[in-house]
């Protein structure tokens, strides 16, 4: 029964090491082909503003937004 026991951790342990192990050859492998390879996509995350949002509309919205939080308190109470 101890064997058994004995048996089934180190397999265990085992699968769960070879699968973190092949995980980190595998994240080295992909940092290093894109560390060569990744000038050759274009950045997709490039923050562009929506059309029609100006500084001035979104000081606008923060201030609707506070207005409207503001009296919903003050019905509360």
């Amino acid at each position: 029964m101890l064997f058994e026991g004995l048996n089934l951790m180190v397999v265990g342990m085992t699968t769960v090491f070879s699968f973190l192990a092949l995980l980190v050859i595998v994240l080295q492998v992909s940092a290093r082909f894109f560390e060569r390879f990744g000038d050759r996509w274009p950045d997709a995350a490039v923050a562009t503003e929506p059309p029609g949002s100006t500084p001035g509309t979104q000081s606008e919205e923060i201030a609707v937004v506070l207005a409207a939080i503001t009296a919903y308190r003050g019905r509360k109470r």
